[in-house]
């Protein structure tokens, strides 16, 4: 976000409503269907109906909840391509999770230049505090 789209003003956009609606079998996650409505609530049949999943998959920090789109033209359909749908989010996470991870782990600790080298604390100057600087 830049500095000049900082603003603390929250507006729904008319022209994208959706109706949301949740199936679920409370087991292997849900299914929300967002059915494009107009202002005045009516159905808007010139926009598609989407459908959304929302899975969890346990990590070692706990469980993390996904959420993926299913291409589908109705509920049946989206419920018969959820697994394969929930397959391709959790590798996906995965890879990103992985990701993250190498780039936290490749970060360079720097110390701050200029002093003498001296041991923090004794009366040649040094680093206070131990020297190391994590970014």
């Amino acid at each position: 976000m830049t500095p000049e789209n900082t603003t603390t003003e929250l507006k729904l956009n008319p022209d994208e409503l959706y109706l949301e609606e949740t199936f679920t079998d409370r087991r292997a996650g849900s299914l929300r269907r967002l059915t494009p409505v107009l202002v005045s609530g009516e159905p808007d049949g010139s926009r598609p109906v989407l459908y959304v999943g929302q899975a969890q998959i346990l990590t070692p920090m706990g469980a993390m909840p996904i959420a993926f789109e299913v291409d589908a033209e109705n509920l049946e359909q989206a419920i018969e391509k959820f697994p394969e749908a929930s397959q391709v989010a959790v590798e996906r996470t995965a890879r990103e999770i992985k990701e993250l991870r190498r780039e936290a782990a490749s970060q360079i600790v720097i110390p701050k230049t200029g002093g003498s080298g001296a041991i923090p604390g004794a009366s040649g100057g040094g680093i206070p505090g131990g020297g190391i600087q994590m970014p």
